[in-house]
């Protein structure tokens, strides 16, 4: 059936097919001996994989000891480790050129996609500060803390 050029078709019992790609499967096993996947279906003669609700412990290796447990273990890891966001003066420099800030706070970072809402912010010392700006985060390192004092600006720790 046309209308106006473009082609329509209209659903019926005899048309209507499974989505693309939701069938992947060419035979249904365990649904009787005509289907020719039936009896064992496709899982051998009996044993443990045989039987229903079989389910098997990940990294399991037929009782060999897996190797998560012959591997070496070493190192510690920290769990109250604090991860900062690294961003240089440089960058923050580049932030203001671009849109005319006069002072920089974690909502203006994260709005710029230099950092994410959860981060914790720590200013870098590379590159040079020209402008006298606030800035507030969380931490700065002593050059970073230098370079906005010099260029006339103020530190705002969090």
């Amino acid at each position: 059936m046309r209308h106006r050029g473009l082609k329509i078709t209209i659903m019926n019992l005899n048309n209507i097919k499974p989505a693309a790609g939701s069938t992947h499967n060419s035979k249904r096993i365990g649904r009787g001996q005509g289907s020719g996947k039936g009896g064992t279906s496709t899982k051998g003669h009996k044993g443990q994989k045989a039987r229903t609700g079989y389910s098997q412990k990940i990294g399991f290796e037929g009782g060999q000891m897996p190797l998560q447990r012959r591997l070496p273990k070493f190192g510690f890891k920290n769990v109250n480790r604090k991860e900062f966001r690294a961003i240089n003066l440089d960058t923050i420099q580049n932030l203001i050129d671009a849109k005319s800030l006069g002072d920089i706070t974690k909502e203006i970072l994260i709005q710029n996609g230099l950092a994410s809402k959860n981060d914790l912010v720590k200013i870098m010392g590379r590159g040079e500060l020209k402008s006298a700006v606030s800035i507030s985060a969380d931490k700065f390192t002593k050059s970073a803390e230098e370079a906005i004092a010099k260029a006339g600006g103020t530190v705002i720790t969090l």
